[in-house]
C-alpha cells in the first residue's frame, strides 16, 4: 500500500514533522527527514492496525461468519 504523506522543515524546532492526510491525525517527526519518514511508515502501520482492531470489535459475527486475515499489497 502506498501513501502520500507531507513533509515539512520544522523552522521553530528544527527537524521536519510529518503527516498523512488520508489518515486524519497521523502525525510524527523525527531530527531529519530520513527519520521522520520513517517514523511516518511505523505511525501508519500502527493507525492502519489500530484501525483494523477497532473494526473488527463492531463487527457482530453470526453463526457461520468467518474472519480471515488478507494482504493488501
Amino acid at each position: 500500500m502506498k501513501f502520500n504523506i507531507v513533509l515539512e522543515e520544522d523552522l521553530e524546532d528544527g527537524g521536519y514533522i510529518v503527516h498523512c492526510p488520508a489518515l486524519k491525525g497521523c502525525w510524527s517527526q523525527g531530527d531529519t527527514a530520513e527519520e521522520a519518514l520513517q517514523n511516518i511508515k511505523e505511525a501508519i502501520a500502527g493507525y492502519l492496525k489500530t484501525l483494523n482492531e477497532r473494526a473488527m470489535l463492531d463487527v457482530k459475527i453470526q453463526r457461520k461468519a468467518q474472519i480471515r486475515e488478507v494482504a493488501v499489497a
